[in-house]
């Protein structure tokens, strides 16, 4: 009897162990990644097992060597107090804005309209966001959570959530701001008479085509600018569940890169080189290929470009790092036709931009205000590693700090006098 027993109890316990491993085994192979096919080769559907995933020690699954990947730091703190609230009463006048071009470009609208706001007792209207198609227009809360947007900058100014009647929507004079952090000498010289003229005003940021200035000495509009470009954007609930679902699909195959890689710049020669000749405007698929292979990461490394459909240009990247995708991979089936819509970019770079800041590596492969700002994400949350190729690669260090970005190195970006 007492053998009998024994064995009942093996045999349960058997049982137990197979279903165990039916029920994982079900688990990973429900995660499935479809690369198109290309003209070079046909790539099947990659499944991602656990299991499967190639660990060179010193990695933590992204199969490059040691060093290439950086544990992220702790998230910064941030350095500014908020402004009191202003003595007497708000102005009867409004302020305008439209946010347009990305969330790279809205970061810097939004402080700029709170700084104009407050220094006139004006009234801010709560954005709407400017399509691509001319006429285009989406609210404010399709994108940014408005709710949260009112109570970051609650006693600070005051917004109206809804477009005042008295304010003509096609009628409004035009005050021309420059970007990045606007002076109350602007404001005082350029903008104050404007708005004592008119009442209202519409604000437009002007962007040229390069960085944002490097950190500044502190000052009381430095210290709004904070509040607003680090303290009043954040994503609407949903918006920010398909960016997450997306990021964890990615961290399925350990950690990975992002490359702002987008072929619209290739394909219109933007290509050039600028400053001291070793920075370049823009480098193509095989130069990033090359690049990282030169400093060690392993070919199963797992990168996620900016492009949002698979274009022949990408090939050479991918023929060496297969593991290489797009939106179009990666994003749930039943999310693709309202984010991934051509006629409304829109979310396509709000989507880059946020998973550009939660990467384990993000490498710029476009010069500009996306990478700026992006670096000021990640400068606020701890995550640093940041990686610029220059012209010199091929012939010169293969260390990956050699090349970390000199926001970083010489703490030069501006989020640093917002961040301590």
């Amino acid at each position: 009897m007492f053998t009998r027993q024994i064995i009942a109890a093996f045999l349960t316990l058997s049982m137990f162990v197979m279903l165990g491993n039916m029920i994982k085994r079900d688990h990973f192979d429900s995660l499935q990644i479809n690369h198109p096919t290309t003209s070079n080769a046909r790539y099947k559907a990659i499944k991602v097992l656990k299991q499967s995933i190639v660990t060179i020690p010193g990695s933590r699954g992204g199969g490059a060597s040691k060093g290439l990947w950086k544990e992220d730091g702790e998230a910064l703190k941030p350095c500014w107090n908020n402004p009191s609230p202003k003595d007497g009463e708000h102005s009867k006048g409004f302020i305008v804005v439209s946010l347009t071009d990305g969330p790279e470009h809205h970061i810097s609208q939004i402080a700029d309209a709170v700084v104009v706001a407050r220094y006139l007792g004006a009234t801010l209207v709560l954005p709407h966001i400017r399509g691509t198609i001319p006429g285009e227009t989406r609210n404010f809360g399709e994108i940014y959570d408005a709710r949260k947007f009112v109570k970051s900058l609650d006693g600070i100014i005051k917004i109206a959530k809804d477009q005042p009647a008295e304010v003509p929507v096609g009628n409004l004079t035009t005050a021309k701001v420059p970007p990045n952090r606007v002076s109350e000498a602007y404001i005082a010289t350029n903008i104050e008479p404007l708005f004592k003229i008119n009442g209202n005003l519409r604000l437009e940021t002007q962007f040229p085509p390069s960085a944002m200035t490097n950190a500044k000495e502190f000052d009381y509009l430095d210290s709004l600018s904070c509040l607003a470009m680090f303290g009043s954007l954040e994503l609407q609930p949903a918006l920010k569940q398909v960016i997450d679902l997306m990021v964890e699909r990615l961290r399925g195959f350990g950690q990975f890169i992002a490359v702002d890689l987008r072929v619209e710049m290739l394909e219109k020669e933007e290509c050039q080189e600028i400053g001291d000749g070793r920075t370049k405007w823009c480098l193509n698929a095989k130069a990033i290929g090359d690049f990282l292979r030169k400093i060690g990461f392993h070919r199963n490394t797992t990168i996620y470009l900016t492009q949002s459909k698979w274009h022949s240009m990408l090939h050479p990247l991918r023929n060496f790092y297969p593991n290489t995708y797009t939106k179009v991979d990666i994003m749930p089936a039943d999310k693709k036709a309202k984010f991934l819509n051509a006629n409304s970019p829109e979310f396509t770079k709000i989507i880059d931009f946020h998973i550009c800041t939660q990467s384990d590596v993000f490498l710029p492969a476009v010069s500009g205000l996306f990478y700026t700002n992006v670096v000021g994400r990640r400068i606020a949350s701890g995550n640093a590693q940041i990686l610029v190729p220059t012209k010199t690669t091929v012939s010169s260090s293969s260390s990956p700090a050699a090349y970390i970005s000199p926001y970083i190195s010489r703490k030069s970006h501006s989020a640093y006098s917002c961040f301590c």
